[in-house]
């Protein structure tokens, strides 16, 4: 039997991609392995993601179509527009920014059926075991987690149940200890009630009470109600393949369609500029049409699988210049969060996402439970004339979008990022460096990247470059009339990106971003 890793894992947090490993040498399945690494990164990352977060799956059985799940949270029942009158927009931090629930730990609940169906489960205390220990014992703050604390630090300190995440009411330092252990016996309760008591039991009750007493509009009959749901993903086939990434509410046809414009106009250039220049244009056509047609999947005009036709993609291929830069700006969305794959011993894999939105979501922390609240809700419009229009039950825009790819080659990839309005800008960098120009999985992800448009709270529409691919394509970027500025290398700005593949002989890769805390790790199911 040959001895090559057919097991791997990765993480934006080392420890995260250590406890998903840990599930797949015990036999684990790649669902069960990123639910007991969505555990862990919700304690080691409390910034990025957490339990009041939201979550998507793109989860791949070999020889059978990917299934996604939409675990994203929907509008309270009070959340109306009359509850916002006093207001000119939704508040970003507080109380009335904590307006949709929180889809994650429905999604783990949806994903673990799934896996249940392949083979008999492992028990949730053995899946949430070390993210309890985690939370109980104290995480090491990262560099990551100590610029969120300085950045969010006027806006939620004065706040008496943020102080879980101050240490002495003061900002994070890196390397200090932080103790989460409400949020451990948060955990430890799940373990021994099962993920359901989040909606349907005593922390939910708890949870309404705490969001109630801070002014959200989220009550008890919404945590009731909610339930994730099964999609069919998006997909489009290319000269390389068949992508796969989410519907809306997510941006991931906007992903799909960068990467099948690139695949129709990259045999028109001959050099890396070529290729930055290239991708970013397609990357403007794709934000275009997200932003015309993206909204809640009750409220979108077309089925957004129509954009993806040859006769669709042919028409905006046709606008893009090789020599010049499409004017540009547009509102961009900013967001945070966290992207991690996998791939168990049965080729199984999965693609997750799971996110606060901002650092800290909404800021507000229940008291009873540890929990970070999201603020997913703020991507709605107060404006009745608006796509996004507040509406109770509906989804927001979601920027969250874990792609997956079937290679002609027989390689099957696992990819992603965190990041916001880059997700699909690095998603394809990744890709294409990788696929079409092949660079190393690793080399494709740390080489120099760009962002175009507003994040991290920049209010600047402009095209952001790290500064080693400034040194090689800069010039002739500014040539073709992009307007670009320049930021340190290695930056967190550009997100954080991974990816797992598969090849056709079982055998397994993985790498992780070095602007992240993360690692990729693979390796083989331990012998009983």
């Amino acid at each position: 039997m040959s001895e090559k890793p057919n097991i791997a894992f990765t993480a934006p947090h080392f420890a995260a991609s250590q406890v998903g490993l840990g599930i797949l040498e015990k036999g684990g399945t790649a669902i069960e392995a990123m639910v007991a690494a969505a555990a862990s990164i919700a304690v080691e990352y409390p910034h990025m993601n957490g339990l009041g977060g939201d979550g998507f799956w793109l989860i791949s059985e070999p020889g059978k179509a990917p299934i996604g799940i939409d675990a994203s949270g929907v509008a309270a029942k009070a959340a109306t527009a009359d509850f916002y009158a006093a207001d000119n927009a939704i508040p970003s931090r507080g109380g009335k920014a904590a307006l949709t629930m929180a889809g994650a730990v429905a999604g783990w609940s949806e994903a673990l059926k799934i896996s249940h169906e392949w083979q008999t489960g492992l028990s949730l205390n053995t899946l949430l075991d070390t993210a309890i220990s985690q939370a109980n014992w104290g995480i090491e703050v990262t560099q990551s987690l100590t610029d969120a604390s300085n950045k969010t630090f006027d806006d939620l300190a004065s706040d008496e149940n943020f102080a879980p995440f101050l240490i002495k009411g003061k900002a994070l330092k890196k390397g200090k200890i932080l103790k989460l252990t409400a949020l451990s016996k948060t955990l430890a309760h799940l373990a021994d009630k099962g993920l359901d008591d989040f909606y349907r039991g005593e922390l939910a009750e708890k949870l309404a009470t705490d969001l109630a007493a801070a002014g959200s509009p989220i009550r008890l009959a919404d945590f009731n109600d909610y339930h994730a749901q099964r999609v069919t993903p998006l997909q489009v086939n290319t000269s390389k393949g068949t992508l796969y990434n989410l519907p809306a509410p997510t941006q991931g046809v906007a992903s799909l369609i960068i990467l099948a414009l690139y695949d129709r106009v990259q045999h028109l250039g001959t050099s890396d500029a070529d290729m930055v220049h290239l991708l970013i244009e397609c990357t403007k056509q794709a934000f275009i049409a997200r932003n015309e047609y993206v909204t809640d999947p009750s409220r979108c005009d077309i089925d957004l699988q129509s954009l993806l036709t040859d006769d669709a993609l042919d028409a905006m291929a046709a606008k893009i210049s090789l020599e010049n830069a499409l004017a540009w700006p547009h509102v961009a969305k900013p967001g945070d969060t966290i992207w991690m794959g996998c791939c168990d011993s049965e080729g199984r894999m999965v693609s997750y996402i799971q996110s606060l939105y901002w650092e800290f979501g909404s800021g507000v922390v229940s008291p009873s439970t540890g929990i970070v609240w999201n603020n997913r809700g703020t991507s709605f419009s107060l404006d009745p004339s608006s796509k996004q229009y507040l509406t109770p039950g509906l989804r927001p825009f979601h920027t969250l979008n874990p792609a997956f790819a079937e290679l002609t080659d027989g390689r099957r990839m696992s990819y992603g990022t965190m990041g916001g309005e880059g997700q699909p800008q690095t998603q394809a960098a990744v890709f294409a460096r990788h696929v079409y120009h092949q660079q190393p999985i690793d080399k494709a992800i740390a080489l120099g990247r760009w962002l175009l448009g507003r994040t991290w709270g920049d209010e600047s529409h402009n095209l952001k470059a790290e500064r080693d691919l400034v040194e090689y394509v800069g010039e002739s970027l500014l040539a073709r009339g992009h307007d670009m500025v320049t930021v340190d290398p290695c930056n967190e700005l550009m997100g954080h990106a991974g990816a797992i593949i598969r090849q056709a002989d079982g055998v397994v890769s993985g790498a992780s971003d070095p602007r992240s805390d993360g690692k990729a790790i693979v390796g083989r199911p331990k012998k009983d």
